[in-house]
């Protein structure tokens, strides 16, 4: 079976390529899950940099995500600069939508979409970062039973970002990186019995889901107007 029992949804900001690098390096080769990666780069960087970095820390394949490819279980995909990552349950969706919480990526519109497709069986985590994307994303993974996980702030290079998630709700990890691999692994070798994610998670998933798929579809409507 090539789908995963659970999909490791991961966000990172500044200081995240050396985490990124090191945290892949922790993944076993028979981990049942996919991984999805959100890095904030800037609009003219190239998602193909991170993976050939990445690539060389782990055994598992890592990839830039396309849209519309299946979900393979052992697979590390990795978000192109200036497209949203989406997850539905079997499938990768990208959009150019407008940018959230500053950013396209967005690390809170991955971890949303993951909380509504696959409930308890994401498990969402948080890396060094500047400021609070991935807050409200670890919030939606949290009520739909998933597991929330952070790097130890007095480890980060930055610890905004993990020390935001920590401020706002309490997390099942708050771990070093080098532990990580071994904490997924024990994770995913449990079968939860899945259920669905709250309604409002459905709900606002689904609307930021339109809003970045449909955005090009929208823009043709007429000009942008500066008010709203």
């Amino acid at each position: 079976m090539d789908k995963p029992k659970f999909v490791i949804v991961v966000g990172a900001s500044a200081g995240g390529l050396n985490a990124l690098s090191e945290f892949v390096a922790q993944l076993q080769p028979d981990l049942d899950a996919a991984i999805f990666i959100v890095m904030h780069l800037s609009h003219t960087s190239i998602g193909d940099f991170l993976v050939h970095n990445l690539k060389q820390r782990t055994a598992l394949p890592c990839e830039v995500a396309v849209d519309g490819a299946p979900i393979k279980k052992g697979h590390i995909y990795v978000a192109s600069p200036n497209l949203h990552l989406l997850v539905k349950k079997e499938t990768i969706v990208l959009g150019h939508g407008p940018e959230e919480n500053r950013w396209r990526p967005s690390i809170d519109v991955l971890f949303r979409s993951a909380a509504a497709a696959y409930s308890n069986r994401a498990i969402g985590v948080v890396l060094t970062g500047l400021l609070d994307d991935g807050t409200t994303g670890m919030l939606a993974i949290k009520r739909s039973g998933g597991t929330c996980m952070v790097q130890d702030p007095n480890e980060a290079e930055y610890p905004d970002m993990p020390l935001s998630v920590l401020n706002n709700m309490e997390v099942n990890y708050c771990i070093s990186l080098a532990s990580m691999g071994e904490v997924l692994s024990a994770i995913t070798q449990t079968s939860p019995e899945e259920i669905p994610a709250p309604p409002d998670v459905m709900i606002e998933s689904e609307i930021a889901e339109r809003v970045v798929v449909d955005y090009d579809n929208v823009k043709q409507l007429g000009e942008k107007s500066i008010y709203a």
